[in-house]
């Protein structure tokens, strides 16, 4: 989409860490039906730490849209040429843009740039948007690979 770039940043940079907050809010709000309090969003970014998304672990992209941080997606690097997608955000402002498929492809060419060969995530059930949006660049459902307490559907895809 015209406008959209990605930077690979760090997490705790400013642009990631608000985008991280905000992630953690809608997933945390519609997990519960109703809006996340501030204390619930701390408690599953401490669960759940993105530290690891830099250096040889993995990898954290912000995308921008006009001057305004509006998306974020990283790659956590597993091992065996094996990727797995996490923290994948779009502000509400820039949904039906394209900067969701913009970033998994980003985020693809940067998986197939560290040498892996697939690609894999989980994702609830009720985050409807995002497993279209999933399909839409090629993702199947596959058998579990994990047992994270909030994981329904298991998807991998081959990068080529």
């Amino acid at each position: 989409m015209p406008g959209l770039t990605f930077v690979i940043t760090a997490p705790g940079s400013p642009a990631a860490a608000a985008l991280l907050r905000e992630y953690y809010d809608d997933i945390v709000g519609r997990y519960w039906g109703r809006a996340a309090l501030p204390a619930e969003v701390d408690s599953a970014m401490a669960d759940e730490p993105s530290d690891d998304l830099q250096g040889d672990s993995g990898v954290l992209v912000v995308g921008i849209l006009d001057g305004e941080p509006v998306a974020c997606g990283g790659v956590r690097f597993v091992g065996g040429g094996v990727g797995e997608l996490t923290r994948v955000y779009v502000a509400a402002a820039a949904r039906g843009t394209g900067a969701g498929s913009g970033l998994l492809a980003h985020l693809d060419g940067l998986a197939v740039a560290a040498g892996l060969s697939t690609l894999r995530l989980t994702v609830r059930s009720d985050l409807i948007e995002a497993r279209r949006l999933y399909a839409r660049s090629g993702f199947a459902e596959v058998d579990p690979f994990n047992t994270e307490p909030y994981a329904e559907h298991w998807l991998a895809k081959e990068l080529h």
